[in-house]
């Protein structure tokens, strides 16, 4: 290869071909390709390498802390919960095409963010841009933006993402402004881009640490107004004895 075409290459970034480039013509030399079929097969593999790029900077981006798969989720342990009823709606992706939320309500350790996680990435596999943050970040960046006056930038970063996973609400107490802010969050969402959330408490409990009784009423109203419910508290824990103990 000559440096010009080198730098060709690099300026139309085609790094697939840039870097196998041997290794197709020996490959259109033993199987006897036309030119047409070798221009195929060069175009084919460098569009394949770039779905593959892309798929990956979607993962990173999403900042999921551990990359769990539905796949490896012990059902097993937790007869209580409707598996096929789950895989369903995660093989479909009714739940992203019809914007629809997904919320896991149940105690500690019986593996809520697992199973959320696993469809976040599983909608990221899937051409759909995602992110993972846990609530109590959110609402304390949230509370950040306040003083800086970037509320409103803040708020579109969140609103841009095809499928966003809020993790463990309920863990912290919020400040009204915090509230409100989370609030017009899921508002705008709603309808127009899935929220995944998991909680250790039921909607009933929400007010304790929400503090404002009237926007819990219309915030549960609006994330289950169109949305998928996963009921996990009648399961038990599945962490390992050790990690919970520590934990």
């Amino acid at each position: 290869m000559t440096p010009e075409l080198t730098q060709t290459l690099k300026y139309l970034r085609l790094g697939g071909l840039l870097a196998h480039w041997d290794e197709y013509l020996k490959l259109a030399a033993d199987k006897n390709f036309s030119h047409t079929r070798l221009l195929t097969y060069v175009l084919e593999e460098e569009a394949r390498l770039k779905r593959e790029n892309a798929r990956r900077m979607r993962l990173k981006r999403a900042l999921i802390p551990e990359p769990l798969h539905l796949e490896t989720y012990p059902f097993e342990r937790q007869p209580k919960l409707n598996k096929k009823k789950l895989l369903a709606l995660y093989d479909s992706l009714g739940y992203m095409r019809e914007h629809q939320n997904v919320i896991w309500l149940g105690g500690t350790g019986v593996g809520k963010t697992g199973l959320a996680t696993g469809f976040l990435i599983h909608a990221i596999e899937a051409g759909y841009s995602g992110r993972y943050v846990l609530f109590a970040e959110l609402v304390a960046e949230l509370y950040r933006s306040v003083a800086d006056h970037s509320e409103s930038q803040v708020l579109k970063t969140y609103l841009s993402f095809d499928a966003l996973l809020i993790d463990e609400i309920g863990y912290v107490e919020v400040e009204p402004v915090q509230v409100g802010l989370f609030f017009t969050l899921m508002h705008q969402r709603h309808k127009k881009k899935p929220t995944l959330l998991t909680s250790n408490l039921g909607f009933a409990d929400w007010g304790s640490f929400l503090k404002n009784v009237h926007l819990t009423a219309a915030l549960i109203d609006r994330l289950t107004e169109n949305s998928h419910v996963i009921n996990m508290k009648g399961c038990t824990s599945i962490r390992h004895p050790r990690a919970e103990a520590s934990s």
